[in-house]
Order: structure tokens, then sequence, then C-alpha cells
């Protein structure tokens, strides 16, 4: 059990590290509705603690704050009334100390517990909220840096702009045709949405080794590749023109040369960094503009094994879905993944954000084809 109370307490910790370069202001903006402030990040998987787990398991457990309960709440509709997205922003009160107070409070309570060997059954769930927060600390990271956009002073977060990660492959990795198994195998950790492992017919495809990189995008605006409805779905081409996209997120054309906002400020683009920060619109306009398309989820799973990943989440041409046999969980968990699926596009790998060892390849992260605001990246298929 000192193996779980070890990974709990580094998880924990690791949440407030990313913290420590902020000033108490930056604790509050929510410049979205998708973004949400890191004080409420710093809530809510402290909540999902609390309410998941401590409220079930000790009797007559007293609560750190009653209105936590709707002020931190996200998206589980089972567990009560809760604030509205887009107002996580105006909670000025409770303050940023008191929310670690909070943090506290819950940690010394979770590794009491903890101490007294928690059921198998908990231990999951308790397993389940220490990477539930791995992915809260890389939405930290990318809403505080979408915030940090918003401000004409181009503020710095860190002293490295946390994108600048290179290929070190390149040319085509081709797979043969036949029928491969997908999804997760064995007795580690992983969401329930990668379960259903099942077979698949694939025909045979190629797959490239390196991701596009910032050189290869600048290519695709300065010929036109925003402005030929040829390269575009439908819905990607209305996106773009409702939207006036002319660029990836970040990115400023400065005299003749192109910026992008990093976690490190205002910095030149480095052509052969990986690209970032696109949406599956814009994915699907490159792929068409090289004569290409995006791998399939399955294909790219397939392909795992033999390519370099992680340094992007790779944007995908398959949808969100069900694999067969998936089952919604019982209780509020059930809420965690199946009720998304529908409209969203599946992204694989992970990110120069995504917490140490918190990826595998059978992971499935989903967004709306039009957000760019994770570091995702292109990876190209034929």
């Amino acid at each position: 059990m000192t193996n779980l109370i070890e990974h709990y307490n580094r998880t924990r910790k690791k949440t407030e590290e990313l913290c420590q370069p902020l000033n108490t202001e930056d604790y509050l903006p929510q410049a979205a509705d998708f973004t949400s402030p890191p004080k409420w990040h710093l809530a809510h998987t402290t909540w999902f603690f609390e309410e998941m787990i401590l409220k079930k398991v000790i009797q007559n457990y007293q609560t750190f704050d009653p209105t936590f309960s709707f002020l931190f709440n996200s998206y589980y509709n089972s567990l009560g009334e809760r604030l509205e997205r887009h107002k996580r922003g105006l909670i000025s009160r409770p303050t940023v100390d008191y929310v670690y107070q909070y943090r506290n409070y819950v940690d010394a309570k979770m590794v009491v517990f903890l101490a007294n060997k928690p059921s198998s059954e908990i231990e999951e769930l308790i397993i389940t909220g220490i990477n539930h927060e791995q992915q809260h600390q890389e939405l930290l990271l990318t809403d505080l840096k979408y915030t940090f956009s918003q401000n004409p002073s181009h503020p710095k977060y860190t002293a490295k702009p946390l994108v600048n990660t290179y290929n070190t492959s390149e040319g085509w990795l081709t797979m043969a045709e036949g029928i491969y198994e997908i999804g997760h195998i064995g007795n580690g950790f992983c969401f329930d949405n990668e379960l259903g492992r099942h077979k698949v017919y694939q025909h045979g495809f190629s797959i490239s080794k390196a991701l596009v990189t910032n050189v290869d995008f600048i290519a695709f605006i300065e010929r036109g590749g925003y402005k030929n409805a040829a390269f575009w779905l439908d819905e990607g081409w209305a996106w773009a023109n409702t939207n006036n996209i002319t660029k990836p997120l970040y990115w400023y054309k400065i005299d003749k040369d192109w910026f992008y906002y990093t976690l490190a400020g205002l910095e030149k683009i480095d052509g052969n960094a990986i690209l970032s920060h696109i949406s599956y619109y814009e994915a699907a306009a490159f792929a068409a503009f090289k004569n290409c398309r995006l791998p399939t989820e399955f294909e790219w799973e397939i392909a795992a094994d033999k390519i370099h990943w992680g340094s992007r989440w790779e944007w995908t041409n398959s949808a969100y879905l069900p694999y067969p046999n998936f089952k919604i969980k019982a209780g509020a968990l059930g809420e965690y993944n199946g009720k998304f699926m529908v409209n969203q596009m599946v992204l694989r790998g992970g990110s120069v954000a995504t917490a140490e060892a918190h990826s595998r390849k059978t992971y499935r992260n989903f967004f709306h084809p039009q957000m760019q605001w994770q570091f995702s990246g292109i990876r190209l298929a034929k």
C-alpha cells in the first residue's frame, strides 16, 4: 500500500508544483468556456477524492466545505447541481489559500485511509482519481497557456517554450494487410473507453514516421491552404471562414517573420520543430494539401510500436465511438467517458504536457474537431 500512497502524494505534489510559478492573480481568470482557471483545477481534482471516495468510505465524514460540492463538480449530473462551466472564472471566493487548505485537508484524510488497506474496488477508484488528476495537470497547462495568450504583454510561465520537440525519424512505415487486435489488454490501468478489445480487418497502409513540422505548415499557409476550399471538409471550411482562421492558434506574422506565443513568452517560430495547437479541420485540410490523409485510430495503434510518439497528441480520422461490448459503469464514474461519444474525434499519443507514464498506445483522447488549444499535431497516412 506504500506504493499507492507514494503514487497519490507524488501526483498531488506535481499539480501544486505546476502552480508554483503563478502569482495569485494568475489562478483566477477563465479566458474561454472550454478552459478552467488553475484554482478550479486545484479544487476539482480534490473534490474528486472527497466526493468519490472519502464521503463513501468514511462513516460520518465531515466535508471541508459544503459549498464545494456545487462549485467544483465538473459534469457529473448524478452528483447534483453544479456551477455552469463558463462561470468558473467568476469564483473569486473561496480564496486560493482556502483551496490549498482544502487540498491539505483531503490529502491528510486520504493518506490515513490508504494506510488502512482499502479494498481492491476502492483502490481501483483511487487509481482512477490519480489518473484523473494527471489529465487535469495537462489541462491546467493548456488552459493557462490559452489564458496567458490573451494578455498583450505575452507573460512568461517558464523559461522554456514547452513546444520545441523534434522528429527523430523520417520516411514512411508500411503495414501489411491483415487482421489486428485493438484495445487495452493486461492488468495495468486503463480508462473504460479503451476496453472491449476486438479484431479489425485492415487494408495495407503507410504511415509517416515523422510528425508535420512548423515549416511544413508554413508552406501550406503560403501556398494558399486556408483559401482553397478544395482542401477542406465543408464543416471545416465554414468554421475557418466564420472565425477568420488563417493560421494555427498562437501564431503571429510580424513584418515578414512568423512568431508564436509559448509558455516562455513570444518566440520566433522554430521551423524544424513539430507543429502544435492545430484543429482536426486544419489537420485534415493539410493532409489533403499533401495528397495524403490522417490515419484512423486503428491504423495508429497498429503502427504505434514502430513509430516514435508522445510529443504531440495526434489527430486521427476516427470518430469517438464505443468499442464492441463497451459498457457504461454504474454510478457517477459512468459519466466519465461514455456520454461524450458523439461529435468528437479521437487523438492518440500524448504531448509535452502529458504527465509522465500517463499515456499508452491504447489511450483514446477526444475533442471536438474545431479545438486547437491542446498540444495537438499531425501525422500523415496514405
